[in-house]
C-alpha cells in the first residue's frame, strides 16, 4: 500500500508528538486518583439484534453478554453516518462527517493532522494504540503503538502495516488483532495509564469463519426476520432502487456455492438468507471469544477494577431485514448500534438506559473518564453521567443523521434525517422525498406517513427540528451530492407508488 511511506509515517508521527500544542477549549474538574485504563472494542457490522443482551433470537454471544451483565447497555445507540470509515472518523474526532472531513469510504483520506481525542490522552499521560481495523486511507496519528489492516482487510493470513511497516500474519484475522492487542498490554509501560483501540474487521463482508466454527449452525434453521419479504409499498424511490438485496445482490463469493438445483424464486432467496446468514454468526462466535480472551487477560492481570471497556459496532446491519444485507440507510437495523460500558468502580451491573447516545459521543466520554479537556468544537457530549445513573435535565431530545456515498457501492441515495424518541424524519436529498415514521407504533417502519393528514402537526414539528439540527451542527452539505455536485433545493416530491 504506497500511501504508507516512510518519509509519511515520520511526517504523521511528528504530528501525533505536538498533541500538547492543541488548546484545552473545554473543560473538566481535575481527577483525583489513578485515572483509569480505557479498552474500546469495535466490531464491523455487528448488529445490535445479533447480540444475545440486545435480545437476539439468532445467536448466542456469551462473552459480550457476560461484559453487558457486569456493566451497562444503551437502548438508543446511533450513528451519525452508517458507514465504515466515517463512524471511525467520527470516533477519533468527535465531530460530524462533514466537519471531520470524512464523508465516504471511496472517495477521501482522512487528516490525521486535525486533534483527536488520542492525542490528547498522550498529552495526558496515556499510552495509545489502535491494532486491527482502521480504513481512514492514512496513516494513524496520536498512537504510541498501531498494527492495521490495510482497507478492508481479509479474513485468512492478512496483511497488516505495523509502525509504517508492511508484514503478512499467518492466521485467522480475528485470533492475530486479538494476539497484537494482548502483546501490546503486556509491553506496556505498567506505571502509565492506557488506551486501547481494539478493532476487529469481523463481522464484515465475505464473512469466512474459521475452521473452529466452520459447522457451527449448519444443522440449525435461522429464522428469517418478519421483514424478510417487504415490498416497500409505501416507501419512495431509495428504498426500491438500492442494490443490497438477499435476492440479487449476494453473489458466490459471499455464498461460497452452488444452490441446490431446482429451486424456485421464493426458495432460492431463503437459501441464499441461510448460507449468508449463518456465516455472519460465526465470524461472530469466533470474534465473541477472543474479546472473552482479552477480558480473562484484563481479570488475570488485575487490570479489570480500573479499566473501562466500551463494546460498540461502527454501524448497524440489515439481518435479512426489508430482504437486505449491508447498511448505510437512515432505517433502525442500519442506524442502532450496541454499546455496552463497563467500569467496576461506579456502573451498576447489568443496567440499561434509554436516552439517545450516538458515537457522536464516543470521543467526548473518553475523555471526560481520562480527566482530560473536552475541546469545545467537539460536537457530542459525554455520556458519564448516564454511566453514573444520573441524567442531565437537558440531554438530548433528538438526533441527527447525514449518509453521503452515492452511487456505489450499494446505490443508497444520500440522506439526512432526524430521529427523536417516537418519530424518525428522512429526507433523501437527491430524490426530493421524504418519509415519516411513527416508531412506537411501526418499529419496522413499513408505514411512511409524511403525507398522512392526522399526522400533520408531527410532520411540521419533525421539518422544524430537522433544519434546528443542521443550524445546530453547521451542516452546510445538505444539498450536495457525495460526488461534490451541487444538489436541487429541498422540496417535497411525493414518493413514487
Amino acid at each position: 500500500m504506497n500511501r504508507f511511506s516512510r518519509r509519511n509515517f515520520l511526517r504523521t508521527a511528528s504530528l501525533s508528538s505536538t498533541a500538547t500544542l492543541f488548546p484545552a477549549l473545554g473543560w473538566n474538574a481535575p481527577r483525583k486518583g489513578k485515572p483509569p485504563n480505557i479498552l474500546y472494542i469495535m466490531s464491523d457490522d455487528h448488529a445490535a439484534h445479533a447480540l444475545g443482551s440486545y435480545g437476539s433470537v439468532i445467536n448466542k454471544t456469551p462473552n459480550l453478554d457476560r461484559l453487558a451483565g457486569q456493566g451497562m447497555r444503551f437502548e438508543n445507540c446511533f450513528c451519525t453516518n452508517s458507514l465504515c470509515g466515517p463512524s471511525r472518523a467520527t470516533l477519533l474526532t468527535g465531530k460530524y462527517s462533514h466537519m471531520n472531513g470524512f464523508r465516504s469510504n471511496t472517495r477521501e483520506v482522512f487528516d490525521g493532522s486535525q486533534p483527536t481525542f488520542p492525542k490528547l490522552l498522550q498529552s495526558a499521560g496515556y499510552q495509545t494504540a489502535v491494532v486491527g481495523k482502521w480504513h481512514l486511507q492514512s496513516e494513524p496519528t496520536g498512537f504510541n503503538y498501531w498494527c492495521i489492516l490495510p482497507g478492508q482487510g481479509v479474513y485468512n493470513n492478512p496483511p497488516m502495516i505495523e509502525m509504517g511497516v508492511n508484514k503478512k500474519f499467518e492466521g485467522y484475522v480475528t485470533d492475530i488483532i486479538t494476539d497484537k492487542a494482548i502483546e501490546f498490554l503486556d509491553k506496556r509501560e505498567k506505571e502509565k495509564p492506557f488506551c486501547l483501540l481494539y478493532h476487529h474487521k469481523a463481522p464484515h463482508r465475505e464473512w469466512t469463519p474459521d475452521p473452529k466454527h466452520a459447522a457451527m449452525y449448519e444443522d440449525v434453521e435461522i429464522p428469517i426476520p418478519p421483514t424478510f419479504n417487504d415490498d416497500y409499498s409505501t416507501r419512495g424511490t431509495a428504498a426500491r432502487d438500492q442494490d443490497m438485496t438477499i435476492e440479487k445482490t449476494l453473489n458466490k463469493t459471499d455464498l461460497k456455492q452452488e444452490p441446490p438445483a431446482g429451486l424456485n424464486a421464493e426458495e432460492l432467496k431463503k437459501w441464499k438468507y441461510q448460507r449468508f446468514i449463518r456465516d455472519y454468526l460465526k465470524v461472530i462466535a469466533s470474534m465473541d471469544d477472543n474479546i472473552g480472551r482479552v477480558l480473562d487477560y484484563l481479570d488475570k492481570n488485575g487490570l479489570s477494577e480500573n479499566t473501562v471497556v466500551l463494546y460498540t459496532s461502527d454501524n448497524g446491519f440489515f439481518l435479512g431485514d426489508h430482504g437486505w444485507f449491508d447498511k448505510r440507510f437512515m432505517y433502525e437495523h442500519s442506524l442502532h448500534i450496541p454499546l455496552i460500558v463497563r467500569y467496576p468502580k461506579f456502573i451498576k451491573p447489568g443496567s440499561v438506559r434509554q436516552e439517545l447516545v450516538s458515537n457522536l459521543d464516543y470521543a467526548e466520554t473518553i475523555l471526560d473518564f481520562a480527566g482530560a479537556a473536552i475541546p469545545g468544537d467537539m460536537q457530542g457530549r459525554s455520556i458519564k453521567p448516564l454511566l453514573e445513573g444520573k441524567k442531565p435535565g437537558d440531554w438530548r431530545k433528538s438526533f441527527y443523521y447525514h449518509y453521503y456515498e452515492f452511487p456505489q457501492p450499494h446505490h443508497v441515495h444520500p440522506h439526512i434525517g432526524v430521529r427523536t424518541e417516537q418519530y424518525k424524519l428522512i429526507y433523501f436529498t437527491d430524490l426530493q422525498e421524504y418519509e415519516l415514521y411513527d416508531l412506537r407504533k411501526d418499529h419496522n417502519e413499513l408505514k411512511n406517513i409524511y403525507s398522512d393528514p392526522a399526522y400533520a402537526k408531527v410532520r411540521q414539528r419533525m421539518l422544524s427540528e430537522l433544519e434546528v439540527m443542521k443550524k445546530k451542527y453547521q451542516d452546510n452539505d445538505v444539498d450536495k451530492f457525495a460526488e461534490g455536485i451541487p444538489g436541487p433545493k429541498a422540496v417535497q416530491k411525493q414518493p413514487k407508488k
